[in-house]
């Protein structure tokens, strides 16, 4: 639970992206776009419609705008948008369309009704989005390096859910079990949204040129996914919510723990693994990204892969218990980066044992919320001792020890890092510091008696609450806490950032500064159409050949 680990994690096949395709082939939901009102320029609205067996239903609204080169902005603040979207509970009407046509382009600044579960808005990659539409109106093929170098046609910029902005509470759809898992809903609509882009970029190449254009091949449409950029506003999140972060990274660690159990490899998950070794191998060398530290890591990673083939060329798969001697093997031989994916390939083969851990991942945060008041202080000063004491030794009075605080932005409401020796604001801080927090409850509880109630000591010193709610939790929780500064100089949000996106299954992880990062979704996964015929999870790693 050190954020430098939490920074190397790589998708699983617990990721939600891959648990929700599962799902969806499985129950044999049914695709399709019933409105394509999209022109020659590429403006318009257009409807993706996902259906259960059963007759629920949910539907992408999608609409496509015209927007000018000098307006287009991955920003959080900017206020248009090459398409925006909104993902709706069951079908909308002609006046539900004209509804959200009035609203879903203005985003945040728009009105949406408890009917839409997901808001978000995308920016084309114009370099490629260009690219493709040209040359298939000339009737050729896109040129694959230039697909491989980007890897999607446009970025979303903000995928919103679970009650902003007006949409729909998380309670609303909660007991529905397609929806059960963690954010399933956005998965969904982040899915869909790729849909639209190549059906955009087609649509455009056929209107440019309807005599010679042509559609894309489907390997290299195949090989596009929906870019995204993130920064700080997600941060917080694994702060703010410890019981998930708890569920999300006990089920990484069950899945581990099951197949390091295992006393021998079977012969089809030794040939699953080298199999999705060797596109490791290839993803490894097809991550490019600007950020000079993760281009030092990647190319370290190579080499750990480099290193992990010849253990395996060795016959260590052969070996007793091979998957825990592995992994202990990396421990020493690997870097950080090739310990955790070395996790993801080891649990890859073994879907049979671990999927059903996905069932696990929510979580009812309000059941943990309730302080237990009966607990002696003597009792949360020893179990603060016991489980906070990375958070005890370090000193919060130096200058390093709280050179970052976290506050709100005023302006779009959302979560910001500030330098206290340099930055005003550090008055509004948010309670995000939970070392510095813990540390000033164990020393307010330094001259209570041992059988004095934590209610009675709250009761004085309601200022402790919250890190008392946190250490209570933690006692019953163990991966409840990142285990590290959150307000030190040593502080790098993109570790934050890189945990929450490899539970989603992103990939090609590209940090534009230590704050912010540019990602892939859903590359090489099969689209709606073809989720019938397709498999639904042989896609995390590129294919081969």
């Amino acid at each position: 639970m050190r954020l430098a680990r939490l920074g190397a994690f790589h998708q699983t096949r617990l990721s939600f992206m891959r648990a929700l395709l599962r799902r969806l082939k499985r129950d044999a939901w049914r695709f399709d776009r019933p409105v394509w009102r999209i022109d020659a320029k590429g403006v318009g609205v257009a409807v993706y419609r996902a259906r259960a067996p059963e007759g629920r239903a949910y539907s992408l609204v999608c609409f496509a705008h015209d927007l000018p080169a000098e307006a287009r902005s991955d920003r959080v603040i900017a206020e248009a948008w090459d398409a925006t979207f909104a993902l709706v509970d069951g079908e909308p009407t002609e006046a539900d369309v004209a509804r959200l046509a009035a609203n879903v382009p203005k985003q945040e600044a728009g009105r949406v009704s408890a009917r839409e579960l997901v808001l978000s808005r995308a920016n084309r990659s114009v370099r490629l989005f260009e690219h493709v539409v040209g040359r298939l109106a000339e009737g050729r093929q896109p040129d694959a390096a230039e697909i491989e170098s980007v890897g999607y046609l446009m970025r979303t910029t903000a995928v919103y859910g679970n009650g902003k902005f007006g949409l729909a509470d998380r309670e609303r759809v909660a007991d529905r079990d397609e929806l059960s898992g963690p954010f399933r809903a956005e998965m969904l609509a982040v899915w869909l949204i790729r849909a639209f882009t190549a059906d955009l970029a087609e649509h455009l190449a056929r209107a440019r040129a309807p005599e010679t254009a042509v559609d894309l091949d489907p390997v290299l449409r195949r090989r596009l996914g929906v870019g995204n950029s993130t920064g700080l506003g997600m941060a917080p999140f694994l702060v703010t919510h410890p019981l998930l972060l708890h569920r999300w990274i006990a089920a990484r660690e069950t899945a581990l723990a099951r197949v390091r159990a295992l006393p021998t490899a079977e012969p089809a998950a030794q040939a699953l693994f080298r199999t999705m070794l060797a596109r490791a191998r290839r993803g490894a060398q097809e991550w490019r990204t600007v950020d000079a530290r993760q281009q030092a890591r990647i190319e370290a990673l190579r080499a750990d892969l480099d290193r992990l083939s010849a253990r395996i060329d060795d016959g260590a798969l052969d070996a007793d218990a091979p998957w825990d001697a592995l992994i202990r093997w990396s421990e020493d031989a690997l870097t950080l980066e090739g310990q955790e994916l070395l996790v993801s390939l080891a649990i890859e083969p073994h879907g049979s044992l671990v999927d059903d851990l996905t069932r696990e991942m929510a979580a009812d945060e309000e059941a943990v919320f309730r302080i237990d008041g009966a607990q002696s202080c003597g009792a949360l000063r020893a179990d603060l001792a016991a489980r906070y004491a990375w958070a005890l030794k370090a000193d919060y009075d130096a200058p390093e020890g709280s050179a970052h605080f976290w506050y709100v932005s005023e302006e779009k409401l959302e979560p910001r890092l500030g330098r206290r020796a340099e930055e005003p604001g550090a008055e509004l801080e948010q309670p995000l510091a939970v070392g510095r927090d813990v540390a000033a409850l164990h020393a307010a509880l330094a001259d209570r008696p041992e059988d004095e109630p934590v209610a009675r000591f709250l009761l004085e010193r309601p200022e402790h609450r919250h890190a008392v709610r946190r250490a209570q939790l933690t006692a019953a929780h163990a991966y409840a806490e990142i285990r590290d500064n959150l307000i030190g100089a040593a502080l790098l949000p993109i570790d934050l950032l890189r945990c929450k996106l490899s539970f989603f299954g992103a990939t090609r992880f590209d940090p534009r500064s230590d704050r912010w990062v540019r990602i892939t979704m859903f590359q090489d996964a099969p689209y709606p159409h073809e989720l019938t015929a397709a498999p639904a999870d042989d896609w995390a790693y590129p294919l081969l050949g």
